[in-house]
């Protein structure tokens, strides 16, 4: 495992109890930053607070969907870490499988709240601490969904693609500073978010990667980690793929 030093660092990993979040929290405490870990589960956020044995962590209920939840929590962060340098938008989920004309308006729009507009909400609230002190990294999360998109799978297609263009657009507000914003795209991983689809999403997606195989959790981690590294100080409003081949671009 290549060494990234983010000692002195404070990180904050949305989703962070399970998945690729929980092996980005816990590269990121193996390489010294302090973390903490926003998800709904609770039961999978008892499992997160096991990580303190290798640092400094916080595990904080919130629903990034709601605002007021993500001002909490960053608050709540500031308080018992330190100010925040890194942020990894992780959460997400995929939502129920339907044609866009079968689509239910409820589930389009809680799809969108979580996978985009969450996004844009920790975003907004922990950018003006890193514009005041002059650095920052933030990734966010997204799929090769929002770049091709998945049939039956239109509202996840479509937060993901949006959460690319929220990248792009400030990745360039805030190129002036040492703070780099940049995208990630994952094909499947074996992550609870494959619970959400049917077999034939999940065969539908698996046989578009010439890899021919799921991505692992920590080569997503090992990716991020590098993107929210000191030497990661060019690239920014990007999209780094990690698809296996499948989209190259």
């Amino acid at each position: 495992m290549n060494v990234v030093d983010l000692s002195g660092r404070i990180a904050v990993v949305t989703g962070g109890a399970q998945g690729i979040g929980l092996a980005v929290a816990r590269r990121l405490l193996s390489s010294g930053a302090g973390v903490a870990i926003w998800d709904v589960d609770q039961a999978a956020m008892a499992k997160a607070a096991e990580l303190a044995s290798l640092g400094r962590v916080a595990a904080l209920l919130c629903d990034q969907s709601q605002i007021e939840a993500v001002d909490r929590a960053a608050t709540e962060t500031e308080r018992t870490l330190g100010p925040v340098d890194l942020l990894v938008n992780n959460a997400g989920i995929a939502g129920p499988a339907a044609t866009v004309v079968d689509y239910d308006p409820a589930a389009w729009r809680q799809i969108v709240d979580i996978d985009l507009n969450g996004v844009f909400y920790c975003c907004k609230r922990l950018v003006p601490g890193m514009i005041a002190r002059n650095y920052g990294r933030i990734v966010n999360i997204s799929s090769v969904a929002g770049k091709e998109g998945n049939p039956n799978a239109a509202a996840y297609s479509a937060a993901k693609a949006g959460v690319l263009a929220l990248t792009k657009s400030l990745g360039k507000e805030l190129a002036g500073h040492d703070i780099a914003v940049n995208a990630l795209t994952p094909s499947p991983a074996r992550t609870r978010i494959l619970e959400q689809l049917t077999e034939a999403q999940v065969a539908y997606m698996l046989g578009k990667v010439p890899r021919g195989r799921f991505v692992e959790v920590e080569e997503a981690a090992a990716m991020i980690v590098f993107m929210l590294s000191d030497e990661n100080s060019f690239t920014t409003g990007a999209t780094f793929d990690l698809s296996g081949g499948r989209t190259t671009y």
